[in-house]
């Protein structure tokens, strides 16, 4: 008995409160419910995908990637089927690009192209995958996969898009990882010197030799390769037969020589 009443009491309350409440803003005189939630009629219309993409490209400009970010994201979260959503999908990339934030860019960039394959921008996307690969190349001691990724991704462009206005640099860019992959072979080869597994590093060097006669790299490596097969082998002074630890200059190899 005592349970239901404190039932029939508890959905008493619950009445009243609504009752209160529905007389509060019936007398508020110019209250509305929009002005309960917080919308009191002052705030700002909502901006266009338009307006939005003007003032995303004018931050994007000027250098503000962060906050021409926000406006293209804006965009594509409010205005996904508007016309400037594909100018927003392709900024938002670049926004990213240019914030160092390389993986998320080459997200963006596949993302476009799948949606969008036969876009005139697709050539200039294709580009900018591999520069995010190009971009986010560690140094030769440490992981090389982002080289070994731009090979592949500047590779792909020039097969679908051979006389596109990315074609030179994109070559140049790729064969400059190709040093770099050179370059960690190398450095493996000295690092076995180090050790003292002489036959592992003369092994390494006979490989880029082969596989490599006309790399950067090629005349320090038949050099190092003599000592050792002389019975010379360099024990103190290593440092110095190491090539550069970062990615090479790839306007180095702009020409049909590199130069050395």
């Amino acid at each position: 008995m005592t349970n239901s009443f404190n039932h029939i009491t508890a959905i008493s309350r619950y009445a009243l409160y609504v009752l209160f409440l529905f007389l509060a803003i019936s007398l508020s005189g110019c209250a509305t419910l929009s002005e309960w939630f917080g919308f009191d009629g002052s705030s700002t219309v909502q901006q266009s995908a338009e307006s939005l993409a003007v003032e995303g490209m004018d931050e994007f400009n000027v250098g503000s990637y962060h906050s021409a970010l926000e406006k293209f994201e804006e965009i594509l979260d409010r205005y996904p089927f508007s016309p400037e959503a594909m100018l927003a999908k392709l900024k938002a990339a670049d926004s990213h690009y240019y914030q160092n934030n390389f993986l998320e860019a080459k997200v963006l960039y596949q993302q476009f192209e799948e949606r969008h394959p036969t876009n005139e921008a697709i050539p200039y996307v294709m580009f900018q995958v591999g520069m995010c690969d190009f971009a986010r190349t560690d140094r030769i001691d440490r992981d090389t996969s982002g080289a070994k990724d731009a090979i592949q991704s500047f590779s792909r462009l020039l097969r679908a898009y051979p006389n596109s206005p990315y074609t030179s640099e994109a070559k140049a860019r790729s064969r400059a990882a190709h040093e770099f992959l050179i370059n960690h072979e190398f450095f493996v080869a000295v690092f076995y010197l180090r050790t003292k597994k002489y036959e592992e590093s003369a092994h390494r060097l006979k490989y880029i030799l082969k596989m490599y006669p006309d790399s950067t790299i090629s005349d320090k490596a038949r050099k190092l390769l003599e000592r050792i097969e002389a019975g010379e082998p360099p024990r103190i002074g290593l440092s110095r037969w190491l090539p550069s630890l970062s990615m090479p200059d790839w306007s180095m190899f702009g020409s049909d020589e590199p130069k050395k």
